[in-house]
């Protein structure tokens, strides 16, 4: 067949390098435009648009998808199908009719569960003990669409969200490509079921602000949600602390109370202490909390959070 591949991030990726191994015609890729990353703030393309630069396969980044543009290329590409994978904006209905066979989004749940951006932080957030894959034609209601196929897909009790997307990302590519069969092979995807819906938005650093007098599990749960991003931070005078590993204890402190040891750093929460793993303090990049807990000094106690009383660091020495 005839493809325009939609997708933007990283995990796109073994999709679009599955589609093309199973011999389809990979025309053009349609992706978000470049974005500022780092602390440079320097525009960089996106990872599909990197992979099809370096495939020689056009590229289509329109600043918004109901650019007049766009339409007009992918009429002229006369794709028989769009493949779909976190492109990361909705498709205008006048172009969903475009490909014979629509276009089909490989989501990272099992549908109608989790239905928008986050899926699989959302999943984590919630507690969830397994998620899933769903292959589904994009409607112009958001991810409820007709299903071709899904999974499901256990969740790691100590899955942090990036492991668990990547792993996703995987699978989900075999179920993309089996999607696209069936629907070149004239099957009807099934209805999706209308029980059952609930919603995964985006993640924002709002939300993922540590709120100490919470239990050590939702606390657990949330810090493995975010991470990588937007990751979940507390305050240490008046500076963000990015926290990106953690793991419960059957030890008890204050709430936001810090407990340095030589080889381990401990704060309280509303419930156990959480041990802490990997931090990014910042400005700085990510590493251990016991390194970092080494170049804390204080004369009296260290507390996280907002309005945390600064402490003396060994730079400062």
């Amino acid at each position: 067949m005839r493809l325009v591949f939609a997708g933007t991030p990283p995990v796109a990726l073994p999709s679009l390098e599955a589609l093309v191994q199973a011999g389809h015609d990979l025309v053009a890729v349609l992706t978000r435009p470049p974005a500022a990353r780092g602390r440079s703030a320097r525009l960089e393309p996106s990872a599909v648009a990197l992979w099809a630069q370096a495939n020689g396969v056009e590229t289509l980044c329109p600043t918004r998808p109901d650019d007049p543009g766009l339409a007009l290329r992918l009429r002229q590409l006369a794709p028989d199908c769009c493949p779909v994978v976190a492109y990361g904006g909705l498709i205008p209905a006048p172009l969903l009719a475009l490909p014979a066979l629509g276009w089909i989004n490989l989501h990272f749940s099992l549908l109608p569960a989790y239905r928008g951006a986050a899926p699989v932080q959302r999943a984590l957030l919630a507690g969830e003990s397994q998620t899933g894959l769903t292959c589904f034609s994009l409607v112009p209601e958001l991810d409820a669409g007709p299903i071709w196929a899904s999974q499901t897909w256990p969740i790691g009790a100590r899955q942090r969200a990036g492991q668990l997307l990547d792993q996703l990302a995987l699978a989900g590519a075999d179920l993309l490509v089996e999607s696209l069969r069936s629907a070149a092979a004239g099957q009807t995807a099934r209805p999706q079921p209308t029980a059952g819906v609930s919603w995964a938005p985006k993640l924002n650093p709002a939300e993922t602000m540590v709120d100490w007098t919470a239990s050590d599990q939702s606390l657990d749960r949330l810090i493995r949600a975010a991470w990588p991003n937007p990751a979940a931070w507390t305050e240490l005078a008046g500076q963000r602390l990015k926290l990106l590993a953690a793991e419960p204890t059957a030890q008890t402190l204050p709430p936001g109370q810090l407990e340095v040891g030589r080889r381990q750093v401990l704060v309280g929460t509303g419930g156990a202490a959480l041990r802490l793993l990997e931090v990014a303090p910042a400005g700085r990049p990510a590493m251990a909390a016991a390194d970092w807990g080494r170049g804390l000094r204080s004369t009296g106690p260290i507390r996280l959070g907002p309005s945390a009383p600064a402490s003396e660091s060994a730079d400062d020495r």
